[in-house]
């Protein structure tokens, strides 16, 4: 495929903006209803001025409160006549007096209400929308969707191709920056489109029969290496998330950091057959005349002129697309197919430093490798157990739509612990003559190519010296085939300037969870090859040569197993209730010019 680079613009003429009554008044009592409504529609007319005049068209997502507005509708109408831009439903904004009197609750996150209320909403909502434009509309979208009702809406209204469906890393990060108030736990999903799973919608589809009928896309373009490591909030593609996290010149008003993250999404296209994406999804809440974040409205309408500017200064180039998410969905399903893989090796572009993470996801699973830890893996997510995981009142789940993780090394202390304990990491130690050092204690760099159906991501040599003057060089290379959950890890030994025997040890520290907190441990079994262990907070070691290391955790449906060639010993190691986690390896003895070989299997529980 050509390269390209597609960029979805979303707005949505909010009617009762979020923190209206906060932001766009310091007198409470001069403010009424007619007054929001002009400020709010006056910014929606403003932003979608600001990217007609660079030639950009968009999505005006239409909120439910919008639908009893006749000048929205008009201003909708008209922009769809004269520029193409798409009039879609978005199940955000729902508050007004009209749905708070209907329904008697101040929720306002569709995915937070029970079955029967999202469905009795998603129709209200639909049929107003129909009602008012004759049509339904063909995307729609909320901060998070679970597979439920992804599916109802496209079982009712076949007419939707598109959805926004999460909301990239949006967890315990966010909700702590929120003071601990921001209650939507969705970590654990795609950073880029894909088309989820009729099981889980944070899944990408497997095949045909797995396919929910639409294309998802996330909310926002996030910084996948400043999101990860915090508030996602502050890193993307949207000018309130810059001015939030002070990420300009406070003199010039200047904020490169933007460009950086729209280019660094552009380069993306390098590992992705060509294809990069971006997506800006704004309401008018945020760019009011009384200014937010301390960033007075002037500035709040140049840092949008701006970064709309930079899209036209692409588009004029010849180097981006604009489309509607109806348009994207139809070119996504001819220019993707199912299994494909989504990667990025991402460069720190926030601090200019030399941090490096890879990030892959399939159908089979969705991992991060650290190059400053030697490519550590920081993040497993298992999406091979196709874990049913409804949200909202009624089920398990009411507010954490999070995918469960194996290895998060952020919430569960990654390489670095406290005197007592591990954390959840993949990683390898290296040892010779009882002196071990971990190769996440050494930075390096990636480079990622290529072959048919599989990504080799080779890292550049680390060198590591022990006493009586032993010098190993290590070249870390991960291989990894799509669709069938299988990470191939070579450590090969490229230099060893003494004719002695080294130890490698790969290893893998897991537990399961969506936040910081431990979960229960009992229930998962640990084993090499026949011998096994029920996982009683004991401490125990089991160890077998020519043996696959395996752990069934049923809490979430997977099966992990680790395995190397038959002159290597595979064990296990059952945590304890100071450091919940378990253990799989595999160790090898290794000389010059010899590499270990570890396979990991990411696999279905049944």
């Amino acid at each position: 495929m050509k390269d390209t680079f597609v960029l979805n613009v979303i707005h949505r003429p909010e009617m009762v903006p979020e923190y209206a009554e906060k932001a766009l008044s310091s007198d409470k009592d001069n403010l009424t209803n007619q007054s929001l409504l002009k400020e709010s529609l006056d910014i929606f007319i403003t932003q979608q001025r600001i990217a007609h005049q660079n030639g950009i068209k968009t999505t005006i997502q239409m909120t439910y409160a919008s639908l009893f507005n006749d000048e929205a509708i008009r201003l909708a109408k008209e922009d769809h006549e004269k520029y193409g831009d798409e009039i879609a439903l978005t199940l955000l904004g729902l508050p007004c007096e009209q749905f708070e009197k209907k329904y008697h609750t101040k929720d306002f996150c569709i995915w937070m209400f029970s079955k029967e209320d999202k469905e009795r909403i998603v129709d209200d909502v639909f049929g107003l929308f129909k009602e008012k434009f004759g049509f339904y509309p063909m995307s729609t979208g909320s901060y998070f969707m679970d597979a439920d009702l992804i599916n109802y809406i496209k079982g009712k209204y076949p007419s939707i191709k598109a959805a926004v469906a999460t909301c990239w890393e949006e967890g315990p990060k966010a909700y702590h920056t929120c003071n601990n108030s921001w209650y939507t736990f969705m970590d654990g999903g795609p950073w880029a489109p894909w088309i989820p799973s009729k099981i889980n919608s944070h899944i990408p589809a497997s095949n045909k029969d797995d396919d929910s009928g639409i294309v998802a896309i996330p909310h926002l373009s996030r910084d996948i290496l400043a999101c990860f490591d915090g508030n996602g909030s502050n890193f993307g593609t949207h000018p309130q998330n810059v001015l939030r996290g002070l990420i300009y010149d406070k003199d010039t008003w200047e904020f490169p950091y933007f460009y950086n993250l729209v280019d660094q999404y552009r380069h993306l296209g390098k590992f992705n057959n060509g294809l990069s994406y971006n997506m800006m999804f704004v309401g008018p809440g945020w760019m009011n005349k009384m200014g937010r974040w301390e960033a007075p409205y002037e500035l709040l309408l140049k840092s949008y002129e701006d970064g709309m500017a930079y899209y036209g200064k692409l588009k004029k180039e010849g180097k981006l697309v604009d489309m509607t998410m109806a348009e994207f969905a139809n070119f996504y399903r001819q220019n993707k197919h199912y299994g494909e893989p989504e990667v990025a090796l991402w460069n720190d572009i926030l601090y200019g430093g030399n941090k490096q993470l890879f990030w892959y996801y399939d159908p089979s699973f969705r991992f991060c490798l650290d190059m400053n830890q030697s490519g550590a893996m920081i993040d497993l997510r298992p999406y091979a157990s196709k874990l049913y995981w409804p949200t909202g009142i009624g089920t398990e789940h009411i507010y954490d739509a999070s995918f469960p993780y194996i290895i998060q090394a952020n919430y569960r202390a990654g390489y670095f612990t406290h005197y007592k304990g591990e954390g959840t990491l993949k990683s390898c130690k290296v040892t010779y003559d009882g002196e071990t050092i971990d190769l996440a204690l050494c930075r390096t760099k990636g480079h990622l190519s290529s072959l048919p159906k599989k990504k080799i991501l080779t890292l550049d040599p680390v060198t590591i010296k022990f006493h009586h003057d032993v010098i190993v060089t290590i070249i870390s290379k991960f291989i990894v085939e799509e669709n069938r959950g299988e990470i191939e890890t070579i450590r090969e030994i490229i230099d060893l300037n003494k004719d002695v025997a080294i130890e490698l040890n790969e290893y893998l520290v897991g537990a399961y969870g969506t936040t910081e907190y431990s979960l229960d441990m009992h229930g998962i079994s640990l084993s090499v090859n026949n011998q096994v262990l029920d996982y009683e907070y004991k401490c125990r070691h089991l160890e077998e040569k020519n043996a696959v290391a395996k752990v069934k955790i049923p809490q979430i449906n997977t099966i992990l197993e680790m395995n190397s060639d038959e002159s290597s010993l595979s064990y296990i190691n059952e945590g304890y209730a100071f450091s919940p986690m378990f253990t799989l390896g595999v160790k090898k003895i290794l000389k010059n010019k010899e590499a270990l070989k570890v396979c990991l299997k990411v696999k279905k529980a049944n």
